[in-house]
C-alpha cells in the first residue's frame, strides 16, 4: 500500500446544497482519486485567505473519471469559506492522507456504522466491498440525510416497524443500509444509530454473528457506543476519529491521540497514524 500523499489544483465540478447546512463537493483530482482508499481523507484549503486547511473524509471517488466526492458540514468560519467555492474554482488540495480501513479478509461481515459526517467513510467502504465481502451500512443522523432515499426491498434480522428506508444508490448496487435518528424523521429507527446496529447484530445467529467486523466513524459519544457494542458482542472493532488538525500530514503532531501497544502507553499522530485505529489500541474508548 502507497503511502504517497499528492499535491492536486482540485477543480470544483459540482457544490450542492443539503439541509442542515450541508454540502456535497465534487472535485476533479485524478492522483487522489486513483489511490485513496476507505477512511482516507483529504485537507483543503478553503479559500485563498486562511492558510489552515480542513480535513475533510472521502465520500466516493470514480478513478476513471478522476473525481472525488466529499460531505461536509458548515461548521465554522473554515467550512462556511468553503461553502462559497464555485463550479471551476480550483481548490489546493493534499491527499489521500491516512492509513485506511483493512478490508481485506472477503470472508467477514462488515457492520459499517456512521453518523453525521462521519458517514462517508462508510459509503466508501461499502462502495470498495460491493461484490467481494458481504456489508451493511448503518446511518445515523438528526438532520435530514444529504442522500436520495427509498424503502428496502430486503428485510433485514432484527429490524422492524417502521425502520423501512435505505439510500437508493447503496440500494442499486445490492448495499443493504438502515437507517436511524432522533429527529423522528420518517422511516427512521428512532433512537442512536449504534442501538440500531446492536438490534441487527442480536438477532444474527451465534455463527453469522462471530464472522462481524465493526467499522465506524462519527461523533466521539457515537464511537464511545460503537466501541461498547464491540467489547459486548466480542467483535473486532475500528474507529476512524475526527480531531482538528494543523498541518494534516504529520509534522506538527497537532492531532495526537493517546494509545496503549504491548503494554507501553504512547501518542500516535491521528492524521497519519490514522485515522482508524482498532478501539481495543484507545483507553479513551475502552
Amino acid at each position: 500500500m502507497s503511502n504517497t500523499i499528492f499535491e492536486e489544483q482540485a477543480t470544483v465540478l459540482a457544490h450542492i446544497t443539503h439541509p442542515g447546512d450541508q454540502f456535497v463537493l465534487r472535485l476533479q483530482a485524478p492522483k487522489t482519486a486513483l489511490t485513496a482508499k476507505p477512511g482516507q481523507f483529504v485537507h483543503l484549503r478553503v479559500s485563498p485567505e486562511r492558510a489552515l486547511r480542513r480535513p475533510i473524509s472521502i465520500m466516493l471517488t470514480d478513478p476513471e473519471k478522476g473525481t472525488v466526492d466529499l460531505l461536509y458540514k458548515a461548521i465554522g468560519e473554515g467550512t462556511r469559506l468553503l461553502t462559497e467555492r464555485k463550479c471551476g474554482d480550483l481548490i489546493p488540495m493534499l491527499g489521500p492522507i491516512g492509513q485506511p480501513f483493512d478490508l481485506s479478509d472477503h470472508d467477514k461481515r462488515y457492520i459499517l456504522i456512521g453518523g453525521g459526517v462521519g458517514i462517508p467513510p462508510m459509503i466508501f467502504a461499502a462502495d470498495h466491498l460491493q461484490g467481494k465481502a458481504d456489508c451493511i451500512v448503518f446511518a445515523g443522523s438528526e438532520v435530514p440525510f444529504p442522500f436520495a432515499l427509498k424503502p428496502a426491498t430486503t428485510l433485514l434480522p432484527g429490524i422492524q416497524g417502521n425502520t423501512i428506508l435505505t439510500i437508493s444508490s447503496l440500494e442499486e448496487r445490492g448495499i443493504d443500509a438502515r437507517l436511524a435518528s432522533n429527529a423522528g424523521l420518517y422511516g427512521c429507527y428512532q433512537g442512536h444509530v449504534p442501538d440500531l446496529a446492536r438490534t441487527y447484530l442480536s438477532a444474527l445467529s451465534a455463527q453469522e454473528r462471530d464472522r462481524c467486523v465493526l467499522l465506524s466513524c462519527g461523533p466521539h459519544p457515537m464511537l464511545h457506543a460503537v466501541a461498547r457494542l464491540g467489547r459486548d458482542m466480542q467483535l473486532p472493532t475500528f474507529l476512524s476519529l475526527e480531531e482538528h488538525m494543523a498541518c494534516g500530514i504529520g509534522g506538527c503532531a497537532g492531532c495526537v491521540v493517546k494509545t496503549i501497544e504491548e503494554g507501553r502507553e504512547k501518542y500516535r499522530r491521528v492524521c497519519v497514524d490514522g485515522p482508524v485505529f482498532a478501539a481495543d489500541l484507545l483507553p479513551e474508548f475502552a
